[in-house]
């Protein structure tokens, strides 16, 4: 098997447990032949001779900064060939302060509407809800979501602003609630893909913590999801 080179840029919010995270994924990358690197920051992304060797960036950041040079490495290596994949937050809640980085990857983390005021008691358990991931016609061959069918979670459900040059896998719809201020349900992308030079992205928004990753259908659509944005 030919080897190749996958690079982890992890941190953030320690809420969304980049480490224990992305350490479930690197036995699975190392399988499939790829040689792993691990970086806290996305200091690396500004180094253009070791990003030219990269085929697959997997990244778990959630609400940090970037660098100018460090996103222009990063969108240069993409647009080069290199893939990216990630989950949640940490991949589409993760620079906020440079909207440049919203416009790569397509689709940004607005809110994840939680339970009743009442019943919060300030802790993380307050945003999960129960709800289901509806997976879209054109996902039944697609291969990071072909055999999987409607799913259903408990954990936080992603509202997503989104452009139209995003190819959705799954979408996730909003209810309203009697305390809710929209008066219609929203339709969110919950997975979706984007190509991007001669790059591929990928991101799942259902990812918040370990025990949502080792759930069989997002642990599988994740993988896939690897695999398929890969150079």
């Amino acid at each position: 098997m030919t080897s190749k080179n996958a690079l982890i840029v992890r941190g953030g919010w320690d809420g969304h447990q980049p480490v224990e995270a992305t350490e479930r994924f690197i036995p699975f990358l190392r399988e499939n032949g790829y040689n792993v690197r691990v970086e806290e920051s996305p200091k690396i992304y500004a180094d253009p001779d070791y990003m030219a060797t990269v085929d697959l960036i997997v990244q778990c950041n959630t609400m940090n900064t970037i660098e100018k040079d460090e996103f222009a490495g990063l969108r240069s290596a993409i647009e080069a060939g290199t893939g990216m994949a990630g989950w949640h937050g940490g991949i589409a809640d993760s620079y906020r302060n440079e909207s440049d980085y919203l416009h790569l990857i397509g689709g940004q983390f607005a809110c994840h509407p939680g339970k009743h005021p009442d019943d919060c008691i300030g802790e993380q358990a307050d945003n999960y809800v129960p709800y289901r991931v509806n997976m879209v016609p054109e996902a039944a061959d697609h291969p990071i979501t072909q055999g999987i069918g409607d799913f259903d979670l408990v954990t936080e459900q992603y509202w997503v602003l989104a452009d139209d040059y995003i190819d959705v896998l799954a979408t996730t719809t909003q209810a309203v609630r009697e305390w809710d201020p929209w008066h219609r349900p929203v339709t969110s992308p919950a997975i979706w893909t984007r190509d991007w030079g001669k790059g591929r992205i990928f991101v799942s928004t259902p990812g918040h913590r370990v025990e949502i990753l080792d759930d069989p259908n997002v642990r599988t659509i994740i993988e896939r999801g690897m695999l398929w944005a890969s150079r």
